[in-house]
C-alpha cells in the first residue's frame, strides 16, 4: 500500500486528500478556503470529524505548513516520509506539457515560464510543489495538467481570429482549464446515468471562485469558456471574464495604466468583487444581494447571464444535449443560482423544481425532474481522485 497526497491549489483555496493506494482509501480530506482574505478557514477531516479552524491564512505558503503539521499533530501519518507519491494539480501546461509528468527542476522551470499565462494560479501551484518538495525531499512529485483534457478541441475551436503568425509565435491560442475536474464529473455523469462516456452529450459547468463550462462530446472536451488564460469566460470571483478587449487600451489611455496595471484590475479587481463591490466570494455575494444591496444582486444576475449563454451556445455545437452538470463550490452549493441558470435556458425543456434543488449541497444528485428533456445533476467534483492516479502511476 501507498500513501499519495493530491493537492488542488486554486487561486484563493487549498484542497487536499491522502489517499492509501491503489484502493484509493481516503485517509483525510480538507481544504483551505479564503487564502489571503481576513479570516481563513482550514478544514481538515479526523476519523470522520471534521476539524475547522479559523485564522489569517496569507498566502499558499502558511496553508502548507498548517496542513503538514495537522497530518502529525492529528496522527494521521506517525512521519511525512510515509506519503511517498503527491500530485499537483498544475493549471496551464501551454503546448508543452500535454500530459501529467513526474516533476523535476528541467519541469520546474518549463513549467514557471507558462507563469504570465495563469497568473493567479501557476504561482500558487509551484509555492505548492516546492513547500511540499522540501518538507517531503523523498517523495515522488507529480504535475497534473488543468489543460490536457482540452487537448481534443480542434483548430476551429481553439484559434483565435488573430494574425497566424502569433499562433506559431507563441502558441497564442484557446487552451482552457479546470480540465481535471470537468473530465471527473462528465465521467461520472455517464456513471451515475448508465449510459457509456460515448453516448452522452454533456456541458459541464464548474462554478467557484474560478469558473469554467464546457462542451463534452462522446467523453471528449469539444469546446470549453476559458481560454488562452484562466481569464476568459464568465464572470468569476476576481476575473472578469469575457470582455471586449478594446477596454484594455481603453482604460490604459483615460486612467493613465501600464498594461501590467490594467492585466491586474482584470485578474484580481473584478469578477464578483469588482461588480458587487462587497467580496469575491459567492457567499458574501449571496448574503448581501438578500439584505437587499442592489450590486450584489445584479452580480448573481450578470453570473447567472454569462452562464446561461454558454450552456445555449454549447448546446447549439452539441447538436443536442443529455445533461447539465453542476460542480464546483457555487455549483454545489449555491441552489438559486443554480435555479437562476436552469430557469434562463428552459427553452431547452430543462425542468427542474424547488424541492429537488433548494437547500441540496454537495451531494451526487439528480436535480432535474423526470419529464425534463435534459437531465441536470449535481455531482461534486474529486479532482485529487483523477490527480491522485496520475501520481500513483509515477510512484509505481
Amino acid at each position: 500500500m501507498t500513501k499519495i497526497i493530491s493537492v488542488n491549489a486554486g487561486s484563493s483555496s487549498l484542497k487536499f486528500q491522502l489517499f492509501e493506494m491503489p484502493q484509493e482509501e481516503v485517509l483525510t480530506s480538507g481544504v483551505f478556503e479564503r487564502i489571503g482574505l481576513d479570516e481563513g478557514i482550514f478544514t481538515i477531516k479526523v476519523n470522520g470529524e471534521k476539524k475547522v479552524i479559523k485564522e489569517p491564512i496569507p498566502d499558499h505558503t502558511k496553508a502548507v505548513s498548517m496542513l503538514l503539521k495537522a497530518l502529525v499533530d492529528y496522527k494521521i501519518v506517525d512521519h511525512l516520509d510515509e506519503i511517498k507519491g503527491a500530485g499537483h494539480r498544475a493549471v496551464h501546461g501551454g503546448e508543452l506539457f500535454t500530459e501529467s509528468v513526474k516533476v523535476d527542476e528541467e519541469v520546474v522551470k518549463k513549467f514557471e515560464s507558462l507563469n504570465d499565462l495563469a497568473p493567479l494560479h501557476n504561482p500558487a501551484g509551484l509555492v505548492g510543489y516546492r513547500a511540499f518538495k522540501e518538507a517531503l525531499p523523498n517523495c515522488v512529485h507529480t504535475f497534473v495538467f488543468d489543460t490536457a483534457f482540452h487537448s481534443t478541441m480542434q483548430p476551429d475551436t481553439y484559434l483565435y481570429a488573430l494574425p497566424y503568425e502569433h499562433y506559431e509565435k507563441y502558441q497564442v491560442r484557446r487552451y482552457g482549464f479546470h480540465g481535471t475536474s470537468h473530465k471527473y464529473v462528465a465521467q461520472r455523469c455517464a456513471q451515475l446515468m448508465n449510459k457509456k462516456p460515448e453516448e452522452l452529450k454533456i456541458i459541464t459547468c464548474h462554478l467557484g471562485n474560478g469558473g469554467s463550462i464546457t462542451a463534452v462530446d462522446g467523453g471528449k472536451s469539444i469546446n470549453t469558456s476559458m481560454g488562452f488564460t484562466p481569464l476568459a469566460g464568465v464572470m468569476m470571483g476576481t476575473r472578469c471574464g469575457d470582455i471586449d478587449p478594446a477596454i484594455v487600451t481603453f482604460l490604459q489611455k483615460k486612467e493613465n495604466l501600464s498594461a501590467s496595471e490594467v492585466e491586474d484590475i482584470l485578474n484580481k479587481h473584478s469578477g464578483m468583487l469588482g461588480v458587487s463591490g462587497v467580496s469575491s466570494d459567492g457567499r458574501d455575494v449571496e448574503d448581501a444581494a438578500k439584505a437587499g444591496n442592489e450590486r450584489a444582486i445584479l452580480t448573481e444576475s450578470i453570473f447567472a447571464n454569462r452562464v446561461a449563454s454558454y450552456i445555449g451556445s454549447y448546446y447549439v455545437q452539441l447538436g443536442g444535449l443529455d445533461a447539465i452538470v453542476f460542480t464546483g463550490g457555487i455549483g454545489e452549493n449555491d441552489g438559486n443560482m443554480r435555479k437562476r441558470i436552469i430557469e434562463r435556458v428552459k427553452v431547452l425543456g430543462v425542468k427542474v423544481e424547488d424541492e429537488n434543488n433548494i437547500g441540496i449541497r454537495g451531494v451526487e444528485k439528480r436535480l432535474s425532474s423526470d419529464d425534463s428533456k435534459v437531465a441536470v445533476w449535481l455531482i461534486p467534483t474529486n479532482e485529487e481522485l483523477m490527480i491522485a492516479r496520475d501520481a500513483y502511476q509515477f510512484v509505481e
